[in-house]
C-alpha cells in the first residue's frame, strides 16, 4: 500500500470521553489523567446510571492555544445507550463538528440516526467505503452464518443533514489535528483479522477483510501519536505502524480503543501483541469495548504504570508539553 505522508498539526491538549463502552463503574476514583463522573452532581445519589454495552463510542476534544475542536467516533450498539449516557453526562453534541465510524458492526453505529438527530449543524460523515458492504456474516462453530443486522445504509444517510465523505486514504478532521487513517495496511504476522467473517459478492460467499477498519490519529505536542482505534480488526499493532507511516511520528504516546483480543482465537495473539507493546513503548493503554477481559488483565500486569482502566463516562486527558 503506497501512502504518501500526510501533515498532522499537533495539539496542546487531547480529552477522550467515554460514551459508550463495554464496562461502566461508578466508584472508580480520579487519578492524574483520568476524571471519573461523580456519582452525585446535588448531593442526592440519582435514581438512573449510566449504560454499557457491547459497544463503543468516543467524544474526541483536542485543545490548540485557546481554539478546541470535537470529533464523535462511533456511536454504540443500541439506539439507546449513547443517547442515555449522552444526558446523563450533559453532553452538548452541537459542539460534534465532524463524525467517524471505525466500521460498518452494528456495535459501532448503532446510534447513529439518533445523535445525528441530537446534531442541529450540518457535519462530515467520515466513512469508508467498505462500511456499506453487505450482506455479512459471523461463522459459527457448527458452520452456522449469523447475519449482522446493515445499519449503515448510504441512501438512509444521504437524506440526514450531513456531508458523506467516503475514503480508503486518510482525511484530516478538525483544521488538520485529528486525522483518520483510512484503510490500515495489514504487515504483523500475527493479525489475521476476523477469521470467521464473510460476505456476499457477486453472489458468492468470500472471507470479509473487514477493509472497512480504521482508527483515528492525534500529535500531541512534544509527547507523540495518541491512537484512537474502534475495533482494530486489522489489527492495533497494524494501526499503530499504519499511525507510524502516515504520519511519519514514531513516538507513540498513548494507544486507547478496542484492541479486539477477545475470544479463542485472539487470546493466541495477546502475548505478541503485548511483547510489540513493549517495543512501541507507549505512555498509556486504555484497552476498551472487543479488547477482552483476558487481554485487558494481562495489559494491565505488563504494563502497571501505564494501564489506564476505562469506564463509561471516563475522561481520558493528555497534555501535551505546549499545554502544561
Amino acid at each position: 500500500m503506497n501512502q504518501e505522508r500526510v501533515a498532522i498539526n499537533p495539539v496542546d491538549r487531547v480529552e477522550i470521553l467515554t460514551l459508550m463502552d463495554n464496562y461502566v463503574d461508578v466508584l472508580l476514583t480520579n487519578t492524574e489523567v483520568v476524571t471519573r463522573p461523580p456519582v452525585s452532581k446535588s448531593g442526592t445519589i440519582p435514581s438512573d446510571t449510566l449504560l454499557a454495552e457491547h459497544g463503543l463510542s468516543l467524544l474526541v476534544t483536542v485543545h490548540v492555544g485557546n481554539d478546541s475542536h470535537t470529533v464523535l467516533f462511533d456511536t454504540g450498539y443500541s439506539r439507546i445507550g449513547v443517547i442515555h449516557n449522552v444526558d446523563m453526562l450533559g453532553v452538548d453534541l452541537g459542539r460534534v463538528e465532524a463524525m467517524v465510524l471505525s466500521h460498518g458492526h452494528m456495535d459501532h453505529t448503532g446510534s447513529l440516526y439518533p445523535v445525528l438527530d441530537r446534531i442541529p449543524q450540518r457535519i462530515p460523515l467520515v466513512v469508508h467505503p467498505g462500511v456499506f458492504d453487505a450482506p455479512r456474516f459471523f461463522g459459527l462453530a457448527d458452520g452456522r452464518r449469523l447475519l449482522f443486522p446493515q445499519t449503515v445504509v448510504k441512501e438512509d444517510l444521504l437524506k440526514q443533514n450531513i456531508d458523506l465523505m467516503e475514503s480508503t486514504t486518510p482525511t484530516p478532521l478538525a483544521a488538520g489535528t485529528i486525522l483518520v487513517t483510512g484503510e490500515v495496511e495489514r504487515v504483523t504476522s500475527f493479525e489475521k483479522g476476523l477469521p470467521n467473517a464473510s460476505m456476499e459478492r457477486h453472489g458468492e460467499i468470500v472471507k470479509d477483510p473487514i477493509s472497512d477498519d480504521q482508527a483515528l490519529v492525534v500529535h500531541l505536542k512534544g509527547k507523540g501519536l495518541v491512537i484512537i482505534a474502534g475495533c482494530s480488526h486489522a489489527g492495533i499493532i497494524n494501526t499503530i505502524l499504519h499511525a507510524q507511516k502516515i504520519t511519519g511520528v514514531q513516538e507513540i504516546y498513548a494507544a486507547v480503543g478496542g484492541f479486539h483480543l477477545s475470544g479463542p482465537y485472539f487470546e493466541k495473539i495477546i502475548e505478541q501483541t503485548i511483547a510489540e507493546f513493549k517495543k512501541i513503548g507507549p505512555r498509556f493503554l486504555s484497552p476498551m469495548h472487543c479488547t477482552g477481559w483476558k487481554a485487558i488483565h494481562q495489559i494491565s500486569q505488563a504494563f502497571p504504570e501505564e494501564f489506564i482502566l476505562n469506564s463509561v463516562g471516563s475522561v481520558i486527558a493528555l497534555q501535551g508539553t505546549g499545554g502544561e
